[in-house]
């Protein structure tokens, strides 16, 4: 993993304080852990950076942004973030939270199976029960959109994207502070997955995978 400087959102930028109370101090088991995302070992074809966290959905978040690279080709991208209320947090059932986006483009003929959302969200799950990792209150969406191109952009070949949305709560490990280089790690293997690579490991016959495909095309 990349060296990433830590962008901690806990509201104590005053910029983004409009009472002029002063922030609270950064909980010892949210730094843990965020040391943990630090820590993780992902695949090379991953490239990862910490990026600005969103401020309002918790008092405490971080977060990183990840893309799958294939020579000069993006194949897939994605966003995590970290959540954390020390207080906890009736829909999470928990103090921490697991956000993302994680979205890819597909050929033609593979985003016409009716059964892509399915098998999308269980790359998710699966990702996470394969690496051994306790998780609850799971939920999210998987979207497919189509783009067809007319006049100066008709050229181009007709696209579909696959986008998951999706949150879920860590399992408690040692003092309460999950085990994110471990649900990092499983998620770096959702974007892969997305991204067509074959596995990186010995392959499981029960995981559907799709063919490398090209990235998304710039605009």
């Amino acid at each position: 993993m990349a060296p990433a400087q830590e962008q901690f959102s806990d509201h104590s930028d005053p910029a983004s304080r409009k009472d002029g109370a002063e922030s609270k101090p950064t909980p010892p088991g949210f730094r843990s852990a965020v040391e943990g995302l630090r820590s993780a070992r992902l695949r090379p074809e991953l490239e990862i950076e910490a990026t600005r966290p969103p401020q309002r959905l918790a008092p405490h978040a971080y977060a990183l942004e990840a893309v799958v690279v294939d020579g000069e080709e993006d194949l897939a991208d994605g966003r995590l973030v970290l959540l954390h209320d020390p207080a906890g947090h009736d829909a999470w059932q928990g103090t921490f939270r697991l956000v993302t986006l994680v979205r890819a483009e597909l050929e033609p003929e593979m985003a016409a199976d009716p059964l892509l959302p399915e098998v999308c969200w269980s790359w998710l799950t699966g990702a996470l029960e394969a690496r051994g990792l306790t998780y609850g209150s799971a939920g999210g969406t998987v979207t497919r959109a189509g783009s067809h191109y007319f006049g100066e952009l008709g050229s181009r070949r007709p696209a579909t994207q696959i986008e998951i949305r999706a949150s879920w709560t860590p399992g408690d490990g040692p003092g309460g502070v999950p085990d994110t280089a471990g649900h990092l790690t499983a998620w770096g293997d959702l974007l892969c997955q997305i991204a067509g690579l074959p596995p990186s490991g010995p392959a499981d016959a029960t995981v559907v995978t799709l063919p490398q495909r090209r990235g998304p095309q710039a605009s």
